[in-house]
């Protein structure tokens, strides 16, 4: 499993160069977890990492499928994203 991490504030250049990596690794076969890191008082945009992990999963719907809607669990809001299988 691989993770890419995002801060609510992460930038279209960094979230296109994440998305690039996190591509790779789903051809490779790997699961990648996607989380948003909140610090401090951060966690009041917690829409807006939501909206990064949807945008992200939806980006890479073509390489892989979404186990699961984001969940927060204390600072961190994730998402895990499985490989397509291989026909």
């Amino acid at each position: 499993m691989k993770e890419i991490r995002f801060t609510p504030n992460t930038d279209d250049h960094d979230f296109d160069f994440k998305s690039k990596h996190a591509e790779n690794f789903l051809k490779e076969g790997d699961k990648v977890k996607a989380y948003v890191q909140f610090k401090g008082r951060a966690i009041m945009f917690k829409e807006r990492g939501e909206l990064i992990l949807l945008k992200f999963s939806e980006r890479l719907a073509e390489f892989g499928q979404l186990e699961g809607m984001p969940k927060l669990e204390g600072k961190r809001m994730h998402v895990l994203i499985a490989p397509k299988k291989k026909r």
